[in-house]
Parts: structure tokens; C-alpha cells; sequence
């Protein structure tokens, strides 16, 4: 990793030093307790020992007695257990016996596994994780096929089921790569959440004989020849479909979603410190340092919004034709909703949602800004930036629930046209400005990814914002 930070510049350690001595973000002001606190839960109480989140073994081996929520959680993890030949490797994305209509919620989601494989390698459980990342890798290696089409080789499942045949005694394992997804999208997040996953994995258990075996050398390269590979492309960034991620149905994201290019922008990092340094595994690398000069610039130049950025954009000159032109996807500024000058702070700013030609989504995605900031595409004075505003703006991005997914919802005609009458993704639900509980866990990607650290008060920030439960 030392390499790709020399390379690409993505570690300024000079700017976090003079970022240190900036006023601490104060949680504790936002919050709005009744009878319960996180102290009371012993949430935040070990986040500093070595042993790091108490769970059940670590609690045993440090002789606390967690909260009875964090037991009952491991019961409802444990419960969600999917097994191949009497091996786990997976856990299903809901647990719900009520519900009448299961659909795919019996299966395994590769990105809704991460956060329940966070959890097993931080409790010393890291073989379910192995066992999910050498299935999954498998499975790539299948012919993927949608009516008449072909899939690149390198693309990885969204899902897969487990069939048992108690007759036979035997277990099959159905894969869906978007075939029989609803609206038909293949994921391009799955690659990435494998390659972060598997170097999490190494970074946590310090065996790298998983990631130098074959086979993962190979899926690696198979993903990232897919998002390497040379097109009609102007940018660096990746063109996406809608609901290609966890915002897996219409919302208008199509384009260059900012939660994709934080993943691809980790992964990529992810990869450079476990290709092998053979004839193949130079190549990519070489290729991944050029990406990450060219993706780190585009991103914090083009996607980054804050209150000059936004006057800037105000003031915009139209149809500019030249190579120095300021307004290179010549936005229109009476495109720029009003809610933004009403919502950006003097203190703050963000990723916004996607930028493309003669058009700029100012939604603000909570994944995609807290992973470009566990991963480094945000600069040091970015991560701090994006922190400032969810300080300030916390009653609209938190509130007393979760983190909102994204910010504002969309509605009336505005959400007919872009979610196409979408029933679950009505105002202020699902993916729509609905409150999710966080996908992973801050301390432990902070310790598997970063090379420079973030504050400490914004660590346990973003974890605050990703796991408060309702009502606190």
C-alpha cells in the first residue's frame, strides 16, 4: 500500500497535521436520550481496547457482560446461518418468518453479507468468512448468461441460494448474477464488496495464503479487467445502470453513482497491496496506480460540493467550447434545485450523488461519503468537511433514526418520473430518504484500509450516525 500512496498522492500527512488541531465534533449535544444511552449499552466502552468491539467471545475474555441486545443480535446473526455440506457460508439477507412473500430474502447477498462477516472476523470467527469468499469465487468461474446475452467473465453473483435435496442428501447452490433479479440489473458492486472483503479478511486473521491462492488471484483479475478494461469512456470513473448496487431499484442513479466510485476507488486500493508481484500482477498494478491518480482527481474535483463550490456553479457560464472551460459538463445553472441553498452549510460540504454531461444529482448519499472517507478518496480536509455537515445538518440526515440512506426524498411528479411509480420507494421510505442501520463497521475498515487516520471523534461520529437505534 506504501507504494500506491507515494504514486497517487492519496496520503497528505502534512494536511492532517494542521487538521488535528481543528475543534473536535460534539456528538453529544446531538443526542436526544430517554431512558437509555449508548454508555448505558456498553456500546462505545471497548472500542479502544485491543480486543476491539465486545461480542460475545471477546466479552468472555475480558470478563464483561454485554448488553442483552448484543446477545440477542448474535442470535438473530447465528439463526440466518446458511449452510453448503454442512459448512456455513453465508448468512440470508432477512430473517422474517411472518412475512408471506420470501422472494429472494432466503438468499445470500455478497454485499449484504459484508457487515455479518465483519461481525464473525472480529469475534475470531473467520472461517464462515473463508468459506463465503472461496464459494462465491467459484461461482464466478460459471457461465452467466441473460436471455441470449453474455456476462464478462469477472462478473460476480448478487446472490445465490443453497437448495438441500433431503432425498438425495445433496446441496445446490442457484446463483443470480441479475438474471432473475428484479429489473434485471447485474451488480457491480458485488466485485468490489469481494475484494474489499477478502482483504479485510487478511488484514484481520494475517493468513494472505487465501488471497495469494490461484483462484483469487484470478477472480481479482477477472473484476478488475471488467472495470479496467478500455471503452468510449472520457472519464475515470465507472458507467453504471440503476439499481447496480444497494440502491437496487429505479432512483435515478444511473450515470457515475458516487457509492460505486468510493467502492471501486477502495477496491482498487484493496487489490494493490494482494496481486502478486508476477508478470500479471504488475500489470494491474500499474494500471490500478493510473486509475487511482485519475479517479482521485476527477472525484474531488467534479463531485465535491460546498458553499463556494456552489457559487461557483451558480454562476456558470453555458455552451463553453474549448479545452480551458470551466463548465466542462456544461451544467446549466438553473438545474440546481433549491433545496441545496437552503440545506449546504457555510461549514461542510459532500460527494454528491453523480455527475455526467449537462447533469449533476446534488442528493446526498450517506454509503458513498462515509466510505470515501474510510478509503482516502476524500482529502483530509474533505473527511472533516463531510462530518461538518452531517454536524450541522443533523436533524435532516439523522434525526432520531438511523442515517437516511439519501437526502431529501424525492415526491409527486418528480418521483413518478424518476423511480417510474415505484410503491416501496414512496417518500421517505427504503432507498427513498429511508433510515437504514449501518453496513459495516467504522473501526474495523478504518484499521484494514486507511494509511492515514481520521479523527477520533469522527470515527465514533460516523459510527454513531450508522448504528443509532430508533428512539435514541
Amino acid at each position: 500500500m506504501e507504494g500506491v500512496n507515494s504514486l497517487s498522492s492519496i496520503s497528505d500527512l502534512d494536511d492532517l497535521a494542521r487538521l488535528l488541531d481543528r475543534p473536535r465534533l460534539n456528538i453529544e449535544r446531538k443526542r436526544s436520550f430517554d431512558e437509555r444511552s449508548f454508555s448505558e449499552m456498553g456500546i462505545f466502552d471497548n472500542v479502544n481496547s485491543p480486543g476491539g468491539w465486545e461480542t460475545p467471545v471477546s466479552s468472555a475474555r475480558n470478563s464483561f457482560e454485554p448488553h442483552p441486545m448484543v446477545a440477542e443480535a448474535w442470535d438473530a446473526l447465528r439463526r440466518s446461518l446458511v449452510y453448503f455440506r454442512g459448512q456455513p457460508v453465508g448468512t440470508i439477507a432477512a430473517y422474517d418468518h411472518a412475512s408471506e412473500e420470501v422472494l429472494n430474502y432466503d438468499q445470500v447477498f455478497v454485499r449484504d453479507f459484508v457487515p455479518s462477516a465483519l461481525a464473525f472476523l472480529m469475534n475470531g470467527e473467520p472461517d464462515i468468512v473463508k468459506n463465503f469468499l472461496l464459494k462465491t469465487i467459484q461461482i464466478q468461474g460459471r457461465e452467466k448468461r441473460i436471455d441470449r446475452f453474455k456476462l464478462g467473465e469477472g462478473a460476480m453473483p448478487a446472490s445465490f441460494k443453497v437448495i438441500h435435496d433431503p432425498i438425495k442428501k445433496t446441496d445446490t447452490i442457484i446463483a443470480d448474477f441479475g438474471e432473475s433479479a428484479i429489473g434485471r440489473v447485474a451488480p457491480v458492486d458485488s466485485g468490489f464488496w469481494w475484494i474489499i472483503l477478502l482483504r479485510a479478511y487478511t488484514k484481520s486473521t494475517g493468513d494472505t495464503s487465501l488471497a495469494e491462492t490461484p483462484e483469487c488471484q484470478k477472480g481479482m483479475r477477472l473484476i478488475l479487467s471488467l472495470c479496467l478494461s478500455e471503452g468510449f469512456d472520457t472519464f475515470p470513473t465507472l458507467l453504471c445502470a440503476d439499481g447496480c448496487s444497494m440502491v437496487d431499484r429505479r432512483m435515478g442513479v444511473y450515470g457515475y453513482p458516487i457509492e460505486i466510485q468510493a467502492l471501486f476507488f477502495m477496491a482498487l486500493r484493496s487489490a494493490m497491496s494482494m496481486l502478486k508481484h508476477d508478470a500479471e500482477g504488475k500489470e494491474f498494478m500499474e494500471r490500478i496506480v493510473k486509475r487511482l491518480h485519475a479517479l482521485s482527481f476527477h472525484m474531488r474535483s467534479y463531485f465535491w460540493l460546498d458553499f463556494q463550490q456552489l457559487n461557483d456553479i451558480y454562476r456558470y457560464k453555458t455552451e463553453e467550447y474549448s479545452h480551458t472551460a470551466v463548465n466542462k459538463f456544461n451544467v446549466i445553472p438553473d438545474s440546481i434545485p433549491e433545496w441545496v441553498f437552503d440545506f449546504m452549510p457555510l461549514r461542510g460540504g459532500y460527494f454528491i450523488g453523480n455527475v455526467s454531461p449537462a447533469r449533476m444529482d446534488f442528493r446526498w448519499f450517506a454509503l458513498g461519503n462515509c466510505v470515501a472517507i474510510l478509503a482516502s478518496l476524500a482529502t483530509p480536509e474533505q473527511s472533516a468537511a463531510i462530518m461538518d455537515l452531517i454536524e450541522e445538518r443533523w436533524e435532516e440526515l439523522v434525526g432520531e433514526m438511523p442515517v437516511k440512506i439519501c437526502h431529501p426524498a424525492i415526491e409527486s411528479h418528480e418521483w413518478r418520473i424518476v423511480t417510474g411509480c415505484d410503491p416501496k420507494n414512496t417518500l421517505w421510505s427504503y432507498h427513498n430518504g429511508g433510515s437504514w442501520p449501518g453496513e459495516f463497521s467504522v473501526y474495523f475498515l478504518e484499521n484494514t484500509f486507511l494509511t492515514k487516520p481520521i479523527f477520533e471523534s469522527d470515527k465514533i461520529s460516523i459510527l454513531y450516525i450508522f448504528l443509532k437505534p430508533p428512539g435514541i
